[in-house]
């Protein structure tokens, strides 16, 4: 029967896990994780999950991991892959055999240099256990300070301020949501945010981080000091490489696979934020891509080919923000566009379609209240998968189906 062991337990690895029963694998499947908990969501954990005290948000009960046959190692780091006796040695001095390995092991909060030896007062958020450091300080009276103007760095400026606390966001580059986001779109979760109380700071540049068990200031260049009850960092993540590197698989911004997640070992496999692949879509660009979709779809995908299906990624990216009562979605990547062309769907709600000099459609980027680009989105998305060159007028009408644009 064999036995397929998983190295990380989160969204791809819970995934991936329950996939391989789903598609019929009756041998021994092992999931381990270096959390205490089970595998739980994380986009939560900047939103809804740091408004009051409570558990994670599991993927699922832990009942269902014995009924489905899954062994569950919680609070068990790995230490090492020896890939020559087929076996995962873990930090407590056991190991568990394999003939196939899947590693999703995930990625962690990129460090500020020189903050990572500072008092509680400067922290990160990638963890149920960063939540419920941070939760604390998130009431009014108390100030916050975000370094880092992307996703997660917002969304904790906006649950932030919803729950009373000022918030200062710092930000290095001339303006939000630099990566991957336009500009046009930018400016409205500027504006928002300032509307609801937040201070940006772009453009400013910083020297230092001084902490106390009390404060911790952040210096800016020029010496202007920003004081704040706690200062959380949210410049990117880290791909968590380091026992492929060490069992000598390939590396390449991530994991290094193939487009059915194989590494360079053809009994290890790789999927979710650790791992970075050719995407078809875009001319076998290799891409690392941390998004919660992408790791729910991979953890599908590798169950499959862990068993010999040998399926290609064909998925569009798909990337979401929460933030106020906004929705931001963006399907595809918009590098190397030579077009942009607008529609408005009303109620402030627009959707940007990036084309390249072919006419093809690359990506979509839209935002509005709640669902209001949701669905224009999606079809977007299929437009991208399909290959399509959309007329630029109909894509700029509202009047004009998306739907009827992909059947064309």
């Amino acid at each position: 029967m064999g036995c397929i062991v998983i190295v990380g337990a989160g969204e791809c690895g819970a995934r991936a896990a329950f996939g391989l029963r789903e598609k019929g694998y009756d041998g021994k499947i092992t999931l381990i994780g270096a959390e205490p908990h089970p595998p739980y969501e994380r986009p939560p954990l900047s939103k809804d999950g740091i408004k009051q005290e409570a558990p994670p948000k599991y993927i699922a009960d832990i009942e269902r991991y014995a009924a489905a046959g899954i062994d569950l190692l919680t609070d068990a780091p790995v230490r090492a892959i020896k890939r020559s006796a087929r076996r995962v040695e873990l930090v407590d001095g056991s190991s568990i055999p394999y003939n196939r390995l899947l590693l999703t092991t995930g990625a962690r909060a990129r460090a500020l240099p020189g903050t990572e030896h500072l008092s509680s007062r400067v922290r990160t958020l990638r963890t149920h256990a960063d939540a419920a450091a941070i939760r604390c300080e998130l009431v009014p009276g108390r100030k916050l300070a975000v370094i880092g103007g992307g996703f997660i760095g917002l969304e904790l400026a906006a649950t932030a301020r919803g729950l009373g606390a000022e918030v200062v966001l710092i930000e290095g580059l001339g303006r939000i949501l630099s990566r991957g986001v336009p500009e046009d779109i930018a400016v409205v979760v500027a504006d928002r945010h300032q509307a609801e109380g937040v201070e940006l700071r772009c453009d400013a540049k910083i020297e230092r981080i001084d902490a106390d068990d009390g404060r911790a200031r952040v210096v800016l260049a020029g010496g202007e000091t920003i004081e704040a009850d706690l200062v959380v960092v949210g410049i990117g993540a880290v791909p968590n490489t380091e026992l492929a590197a060490a069992a000598g698989l390939s590396i390449e911004n991530g994991i290094a696979v193939d487009a059915t997640l194989r590494t360079s070992d053809p009994d290890i496999y790789a999927a979710g934020d650790c791992c970075s692949y050719p995407l078809c879509h875009y001319g076998g660009r290799r891409v690392r891509l941390e998004a919660w979709r992408n790791a729910q779809d991979q953890g599908t995908l590798v169950a499959g080919n862990l068993l010999g299906a040998n399926e290609a990624i064909t998925s569009v990216p798909w990337f979401w923000s929460d933030q106020y009562d906004l929705t931001l979605q963006i399907a595809g990547l918009a590098d190397g566009a030579a077009t942009t062309v607008r529609r408005n769907l009303g109620g402030g709600a627009f959707i940007l379609f990036h084309l390249d000099d072919t006419g093809r459609l690359l990506a979509a980027s839209g935002i509005g209240p709640g669902n209001a680009v949701a669905r224009d989105i999606r079809l977007a998305e299929m437009l991208i998968a399909a290959g399509k060159r959309p007329d630029h007028q109909a894509l700029a009408s509202p009047e004009t189906k998306l739907k009827a644009l992909l059947a064309a």
